[in-house]
């Protein structure tokens, strides 16, 4: 995960100005669980809502501005900056209504300016490769029972008694409700985004404080516990498990530490991670990745470890290698080779050709 862009009010005793930092930080981060990146420009504008020299209002208008006179190769980062703006705006804004029209709303309000079909259900079923499934697809929400199913799931949800949960049993509840809701996949892009801003807006309403950086650092990390929530491949003795979700959860909810990777969540890992109580120094930790046996050469091996460290968990192609090492076309697709050959990183599908992720 890239330094915190507005990790200079992680300490502000402003109230206003540490919630608008939260906000912000979550917007962005959440723009990743689709592969998303927001442009510096919007951060620069972030900075100046956050300070107070202008409003919310504003930011969208110079964002839109901004996008009206870019160029094509810009425009890549329009709708993550949109939607962060939208996001933004909605977790400011402490108004909700627990309901399946809210979940509704809330994808259109994030989503009008990207989507033709914002707040509207799809009307045909669908799969998604998932590379934690080593492509294989979840099971989604039949298209001709959505909204039936998605009230169903919240109106279930309402008549639900919190006071008889204990602290673990309040986690188990919550990670099943959240990958119910989730399964439903009631449109055709930005369900999880949009599941996790209803998330947090419910969790305000059972008087949780979710200000915290969890949503914006592990966003990935929440969709692929969602994916494996709701996975079952019997003939191969893979079951379906809120352990992961549950993790995300403790943390979110009671500040606990445990240590969320992504690796963790593929089907083919096999060693269960203990829930860590021990917070990781993240000012000194050096990069999960041991590159000491293979029959590389040293510059080599350098470039692969500066790469994983400025991607971690994101996907990528050979455009990203030639931008982050400053490498030849030829040269960036023979470091890919030479890193799939090791199983350093896997073939990735539902991003376009070409595209990579780290196997570490």
């Amino acid at each position: 995960m890239k330094k915190d862009p507005f990790i200079e009010y992680l300490k502000e005793k402003d109230p206003s100005k540490y919630q608008k930092k939260y906000s912000w930080y979550t917007a962005i981060g959440l723009q990743k669980v689709d592969g998303l990146e927001t442009s510096n420009y919007l951060k620069e504008v972030a900075k100046k809502n956050i300070e107070g020299e202008i409003t919310l209002s504003e930011s969208e208008k110079l964002i839109t501005a901004y996008y009206e006179q870019t160029t094509k190769f810009e425009k890549q980062t329009e709708e993550a900056d949109k939607v962060a703006i939208k996001t933004t705006q909605l977790l400011a804004n402490k108004a909700f209504t627990f309901s399946a029209m809210e979940y509704l709303n809330i994808h259109k309000f994030l989503f009008a300016d990207v989507y033709t079909y914002a707040g509207t259900t799809r009307n045909y079923n669908i799969t998604k490769k998932e590379w934690i499934l080593n492509g294989d697809t979840v099971i989604y929400g039949n298209a001709s029972t959505i909204m039936e199913t998605l009230k169903y799931d919240i109106e279930q949800e309402k008549n639900v008694d919190y006071s008889k949960f204990s602290k673990e049993g309040l986690i188990k509840h919550l990670s099943r409700f959240v990958a119910d809701l989730w399964q439903i996949h009631p449109f055709g892009e930005g369900n999880t985004r949009t599941t996790a801003v209803f998330l947090i807006k419910y969790l305000r309403t059972l008087g949780f404080d979710v200000t915290n950086d969890l949503f914006a650092e592990n966003a990935l990390y929440f969709r692929n516990a969602l994916v494996r929530a709701n996975y079952n491949n019997i003939s191969k003795q893979i079951f379906q498990t809120n352990y992961y979700l549950e993790l995300f959860l403790r943390n979110l909810l009671y500040n606990e530490n445990n240590i969320l990777l992504n690796r963790y969540l593929h089907v083919d890992y096999k060693q269960k991670p203990d829930i860590q109580t021990e917070k990781p120094d993240i000012q000194t930790e050096k990069p999960d990745i041991r590159l000491d046996n293979l029959s590389l050469i040293n510059k080599t091996k350098q470039n692969i470890i500066k790469l994983y460290k400025s991607l971690k968990t994101k996907h990528f192609g050979r455009k990203e290698v030639m931008e982050i090492l400053n490498l030849s076309p030829s040269r960036s697709s023979e470091l890919i080779k030479q890193m799939l050959e090791f199983n350093l990183v896997i073939p990735i599908t539902g991003f376009g050709k070409g595209k990579y992720i780290f196997n570490l």
